[in-house]
C-alpha cells in the first residue's frame, strides 16, 4: 500500500488528503500549498471513505504504457466526498446498468497487478456503498 495515498483510521483505509487551515479547501492526494489560496497551512487529513458517484464511464479498452493493471476494462468516475471534494477514481463495477450518478459508494482496496516480486499491488476504488 503506499502511503503517500492511504492512511488507516478506525473505519478502515481512506484516501490521505489535506486542508488548507486558512481557506478550508480540501485536496488529494496530500498537498503542502493550497491551490485555492495559495496558502502552505496545509493540514493532513483521512477524506471520507463514502461519497456519491457524480459522474462516471467505462474504459473500454487497455491504457496505454506506462499502465501496469491487469484489467482491459473497467468502471472510472467522480466521486463527491461530502463536504470535501470531488475524486477521480476506479470503480469496481464496469456495467453501465448498474451504475448511475447519484448513487452511494464507498472506498474499498482492489487487486492491481502483481509486480516482479510476486507481491500483489492494490489500488483504489470506489464501490456500491453496503447496507448493513
Amino acid at each position: 500500500m503506499d502511503d503517500s495515498l492511504f492512511t488507516e483510521t478506525a473505519e478502515g483505509v481512506a484516501l490521505r488528503g489535506s486542508r488548507c487551515a486558512d481557506c478550508g479547501a480540501y485536496t488529494f492526494p496530500y498537498q503542502g500549498g493550497c491551490p485555492r489560496c495559495t496558502g502552505d497551512s496545509m493540514i493532513e487529513v483521512p477524506l471520507s471513505r463514502t461519497g456519491t458517484l457524480w459522474s462516471w464511464t467505462v474504459q473500454g479498452f487497455r491504457p496505454k504504457p506506462p499502465y501496469t493493471g491487469t484489467a482491459d476494462s473497467y468502471g472510472v468516475g467522480y466521486v463527491e466526498l461530502p463536504g470535501e471534494l470531488i475524486v477521480e477514481a476506479r470503480l469496481t463495477e464496469a456495467d453501465p446498468e448498474r451504475l448511475r450518478i447519484g448513487m452511494p459508494v464507498e472506498l474499498v482496496l482492489v487487486p492491481f497487478r502483481t509486480d516482479e516480486s510476486g507481491v500483489d499491488v492494490h489500488t483504489f476504488a470506489f464501490g456500491e456503498a453496503r447496507h448493513d
